[in-house]
């Protein structure tokens, strides 16, 4: 399972940012705009944050947790500040940064949320107040895994969660009007999900790779894009993002076929190449009336550090989102001061 790599590569990661020009390196990156500034939250200690004025100079903003969530060790004893694939949206005037804390390669894992009026940190009203866990996972009781998570609103105006890594699967939850609970009564599915052999051991994430939800709505359509394969492992990775749509947020997600993803359909983004490898989990956005894919890539030749791309979407003539590959050399970050 990816996780179980990530520690290291973020020591690897905080290594390369003391090094002023530096590219941006992070895991599991999304976006926002606040007026006229991007913000960017990664996987990190506390999650790691950036600014920045055009998507390619980023400054780093520190950490947006200066302690641990309370109930971080509650859902996972190990917890050891490290907090996982966050998600940022705007919601009713407020700001919701929804975030996971797990075991390594268990589903001993919980998934919180923070708010905040706005992500500016030098605004004299920035300051992010947990709202505490929205879902959680149990080893034996679920097989499933609450990490990964993203927010999306369907036509109605109704707030959804996916999430979930190897297992059992994406799952889809609906949320309350605020967005911070699990709606009453509860409404639950599944959307994509690869093969899990039988008698594979409940709490074993089993070789069922599929992670890193994100939904992203076009054209009357919700695009849910996710990563296949395994992260973290330098030259052996395997990551990459394929994705399938539905007309409705519940679903079924079809591939380009007509598989649903929730019996193993997926069709493909993008994968790495000679130069870089394990590309994903991925997040998508319009900003100024161009859609953008943000995803993290290993690098070759810098011994397979994550580093951040950012690459148009196109939309082909059946309305299907590619990029170009070639976005991968283009896209070149540098972290400021």
């Amino acid at each position: 399972m990816r996780k179980a790599g990530l520690l290291g590569a973020a020591m690897l990661a905080l290594t390369a940012q003391a090094a002023q020009g530096s590219q941006v390196s992070v895991h599991d990156p999304v976006m926002a705009k606040d007026g006229n500034t991007y913000y960017l939250y990664s996987t990190g200690p506390g999650i790691t944050f950036y600014s920045s004025a055009d998507m390619r100079h980023w400054k780093p903003e520190g950490r947006v947790f200066a302690g641990e969530p309370a109930w971080a060790k509650q859902a996972a004893p190990t917890f050891n500040d490290h907090i996982w694939a966050p998600d940022v949206h705007k919601h009713n005037g407020r700001w919701l940064l929804y975030y996971s804390v797990s075991g390594f390669g268990k589903n001993t894992s919980g998934i919180g949320v923070t708010t905040n009026a706005t992500l500016d940190p030098r605004a004299p009203n920035y300051r992010w107040e947990d709202q505490g866990i929205v879902v959680q996972s149990v080893p034996g009781r679920d097989l499933w895994n609450a990490i990964d998570p993203n927010v999306v609103e369907d036509d109605k105006g109704q707030g959804w969660m996916t999430f979930g890594s190897f297992w059992g699967g994406i799952k889809l939850v609906k949320l309350d009007d605020g967005w911070t609970k699990v709606a009453e009564p509860q409404e639950w599915h599944t959307i994509a999900r690869r093969e899990r052999p039988a008698f594979t051991p409940d709490d074993q994430a089993g070789p069922a790779e599929v992670e890193g939800p994100f939904i992203f709505r076009k054209n009357g359509y919700y695009y849910l894009f996710v990563s296949w394969g395994l992260c973290c492992r330098g030259p052996e990775s395997t990551y990459h993002v394929v994705v399938g749509r539905a007309r409705n947020v519940e679903g079924p997600y079809l591939d380009r076929t007509g598989k649903d993803m929730a019996q193993g359909g997926g069709s493909l983004v993008v994968k790495g190449d000679k130069d870089w490898k394990g590309l994903g989990h991925n997040s998508a956005y319009t900003f100024d009336g161009k859609d953008y894919l943000v995803l993290h890539a290993y690098e070759t030749a810098d011994h397979y550090l994550q580093k951040l791309k950012v690459m148009d979407i196109h939309w082909d003539k059946d309305g299907w989102p590619t990029v170009d590959p070639k976005d991968l050399n283009k896209y070149v970050s540098e972290q400021v001061k």
